[in-house]
């Protein structure tokens, strides 16, 4: 990996692509300091230096590199575009016309992509509302300090400030497009590695400070081990031999060819953690909302507010292990691949085209996502773990979350660059 990075660099247009993948990172990371118009800087700080936020907004906060508590320009960072993506995807499978739009190639993904785009402005006014309403009222979005985030609460500052965070999320959503058009990986993936990767030095050297030295080199060398364990997790895959049968037209023969489906181990990736995060964060916000002493609000304020306990851990690892089943189910379709083999005259060797091919890939499918969901479980409870053995905080720097991203987006934009040398170099040989 390290000798591609090399020739990349001496590759003169492969290159640039990565100085300007590397600048857009700079630029987004610059936007992620500058406060929003009416936030008082000096107050978000001295709440960030009290308070430590976990839940929804812990979780957000990862994505924009800690924007979104200082209520910066780019708060929202990528989150809308996320939520906008996951929700024309599951949409594919209920509303026809999507489906219809998604196999029409390359005019449907436009359309779908420009709709996708409408429903993230639409999301980042309710988002950045929502947080700015939460924001206005002291104790609110930093639980246990009262300062006053939002001094001036005019409807016109408010207005200024949602339409500015509006327009922080279509400039992060364009920065993405950029580097997906003209630089290396795609672009979304890489302001999302930007924000977390920026988190991670301040986390760990305040381990350092907090802890000591031993369990400052102790967590880096556990963080080592969960790397490794990650990558060699998100490589795994299971390859189902495909035989596509040899066809005569004329003098010319076609097909014969050998090739396989490649169904990875964790191939949901990271959306059930997400899935979970942000549903088991809606009953502790309901009971925030009330501001109601009942039972139930107090039962769930001691069991899903503070994440450590035992039936929030088991909530949230059962919910990951029916959110990768779910996902998995709705982003392969056994049946349509079975389909298409039999269009094309493939086969599975010993499996019967059509119904029983189908039937085969869906139970190797099931049997396989089996440890791909324990796996993503496990991995998302480590900053749990953390919070309890070393009293760290939620966004723990080698958390589940946060290391699934950037092994994931690291190794997708290195495969990137070693298929663009590649490339290259079957263009040399023809010259």
């Amino acid at each position: 990996m390290l000798a591609a990075f090399g020739k990349a660099f001496k590759t003169p247009d492969l290159r640039r692509k990565i100085f300007f993948t590397l600048s857009i990172m700079a630029l987004f990371r610059f936007g992620s300091v500058i406060p929003t118009p009416g936030v008082s800087y000096q107050n978000v700080q001295k709440c960030l230096d009290q308070v430590q936020t976990g839940g929804l907004f812990g979780l957000i906060n990862l994505f924009s590199g800690g924007a979104l508590l200082q209520l910066s320009v780019f708060a929202l960072g990528i989150m809308p575009y996320i939520t906008a993506s996951i929700i024309v995807q599951l949409l594919t499978v209920v509303i026809p016309r999507f489906e219809t739009l998604k196999k029409e190639g390359q005019s449907g993904t436009a359309k779908l992509t420009q709709y996708t785009r409408y429903l993230t402005i639409g999301l980042a006014i309710l988002q950045s509302s929502g947080l700015i309403a939460v924001a206005r009222t002291p104790g609110r979005l930093f639980s246990g300090c009262n300062e006053a985030i939002i001094p001036d609460t005019s409807w016109s500052r408010i207005i200024t400030m949602v339409i500015v965070m509006t327009a922080g999320t279509s400039v992060v959503m364009w920065l993405g497009e950029l580097i997906t058009d003209r630089g290396v990986g795609n672009g979304m993936s890489i302001l999302i590695f930007t924000s977390i990767a920026a988190s991670f030095p301040g986390q760990l050297w305040s381990i350092r400070l907090s802890r000591g030295l031993f369990v400052f080199l102790f967590v880096i060398a556990i963080g080592l081990l969960i790397v490794a364990a990650v990558v060699f997790v998100e490589q795994a895959q299971r390859r189902i031999p495909v035989q596509y049968a040899k066809r005569q037209v004329g003098s010319r023969s076609y097909g014969g060819a050998s090739t396989y489906i490649p169904i990875k181990v964790n191939q949901a990736g990271v959306i059930p953690v997400i899935f979970a995060s942000s549903l088991l964060y809606i009953p502790s916000l309901i009971a925030n909302l009330t501001n109601s002493k009942a039972a139930w609000v107090i039962w769930i304020q001691s069991n899903f507010v503070t994440g450590d306990h035992p039936i929030y851990i088991a909530s949230y690892f059962l919910m990951i292990i029916f959110f990768t089943y779910f996902y998995v189910s709705i982003t392969f379709n056994p049946e349509e691949v079975a389909e298409n083999m039999k269009k094309y005259g493939g086969f599975i060797p010993g499996i019967r085209a059509g119904r029983p091919t189908a039937e085969y890939l869906q139970y190797v499918l099931s049997r396989i996502t089996a440890p791909g969901s324990l796996y993503l479980g496990m991995v998302s409870i480590i900053p749990i773990i953390a919070l309890v053995l070393f009293g760290a905080s939620q966004n723990f720097p080698f958390g589940g979350t946060a290391i699934l991203i950037v092994v994931g987006v690291g190794l997708d934009t290195a495969k990137q660059i070693e298929s663009q040398l590649q490339q290259r170099s079957y263009e040399g040989f023809l010259r």
